[in-house]
């Protein structure tokens, strides 16, 4: 493994340990050249998937940059870390158990907004605005919709109701 830090080739490996329900393997890692420390993962890949984009261009296919997506719509949530882990663990794992070599950007999108449901609605309907292309405020409504999340719900309509007199 190249050292980030100087370049050199020859990293020494300090700590090795399961992750992720020991579906990947975190490594601790020194640079004998310049002491740097670095971590790296080592995951299973049972085969190479291309994402075909909506122009009809293919591009490898990059769990980071799912990772990544899905991260800024979960920015400020309260959702554990080891939860998301899994979720993107999980829509991997699907595409490449479908036995398909080349999947549509939009499956992905679709897998994305499925495990987002799960996991936290604010996050939901963010990742979904930005998959979906939200144009006006009545998109968001839609999806707001779509969650079963209404203004009439139980806790509004208690506060609404006089307090009882003892």
């Amino acid at each position: 493994m190249r050292c980030p830090y100087c370049g050199g080739l020859d990293t020494q490996v300090k700590d090795s340990r399961p992750v992720d329900d020991a579906a990947a393997i975190r490594r601790r890692r020194i640079c004998p050249d310049c002491g740097g420390r670095f971590t790296t993962f080592e995951r299973v890949q049972l085969r190479e998937l291309a994402v075909v984009k909506k122009s009809g261009r293919r591009a490898p296919f990059d769990r980071d940059k799912l990772m990544r997506s899905i991260e800024v719509a979960l920015r400020k949530r309260p959702v554990d870390p080891e939860r998301v882990e899994r979720m993107v663990n999980g829509i991997v794992r699907q595409l490449e158990s479908q036995g398909e070599a080349e999947i549509p950007s939009h499956q992905i999108g679709e897998l994305a907004m499925e495990g987002l449901r799960g996991l936290d609605d604010v996050a939901y309907v963010r990742f979904a605005s930005v998959y979906r292309d939200f144009r006006e405020a009545r998109d968001f409504s839609a999806v707001v919709d779509e969650l079963g999340v209404g203004g009439d719900d139980e806790a509004g309509q208690a506060s609404a109701s006089p307090p009882k007199k003892p």
